[in-house]
């Protein structure tokens, strides 16, 4: 059984949820998210809160329940505060602009990458090289995030690239380079 499926999810003042079915709709002040879970749990809404439960004893439905409940709680986040993910430019000539709704990257390649921003996420540039995502759903912000990275990511001898701040000794790998004997 999984205790972290047990806890209520406590809905802020802000935000509504709508339940229909399997299918779960969030809206609060930072946006709009809506999942459908498989059928192997029900949900409920008590009072100020929403209880999860197994709807059947398989050890599927036992182990989904957690997960959705982990799911619904981060959709409330989402669309009450909302989730950010910093990335920075590093290397010479680098560079990032907003057309429209496109993101236009500079990354030493013979052309311009063309990034389309999709619905429900806001990207703000400043000073060329460092990026910020805003959105209500976490996993898409996080798919833009890894999507943008995916283009150029930091290489390991001079370090250009680009990359989430404060990411450098644990993921990036510097190298020495070669030596003249």
């Amino acid at each position: 059984m999984s205790r972290i499926g047990k806890k209520p999810i406590i809905i802020p003042e802000k935000v509504k949820i709508d339940i229909k079915g399997h299918s779960v709709s969030v809206d609060g002040p930072k946006g709009k998210v809506s999942k459908t879970f498989a059928p192997v749990v029900k949900i409920e809404k008590k009072d100020n809160a929403i209880v999860i439960s197994p709807s059947e004893e398989t050890r599927f439905s036992k182990a989904m329940y957690g997960t959705v409940r982990s799911v619904i709680a981060g959709m409330v986040q989402g669309a009450s505060v909302g989730y950010l993910k910093e990335l920075e430019i590093q290397g010479v000539g680098f560079k990032a602009a907003l057309k429209g709704k496109q993101l236009d990257l500079a990354l030493g390649y013979s052309h311009a990458i063309l990034h389309d921003i999709p619905e429900g996420i806001k990207i703000t540039v400043t000073d060329g090289t460092k990026l910020k995502i805003e959105g209500a759903d976490k996993q898409l912000v996080g798919q833009v995030t890894a999507e943008i990275r995916a283009y150029y990511p930091p290489e390991p001898y001079k370090g250009k690239g680009v990359r989430l701040v404060g990411e450098h000794a644990e993921r990036v790998r510097r190298k020495e380079g070669k030596t003249v004997a």
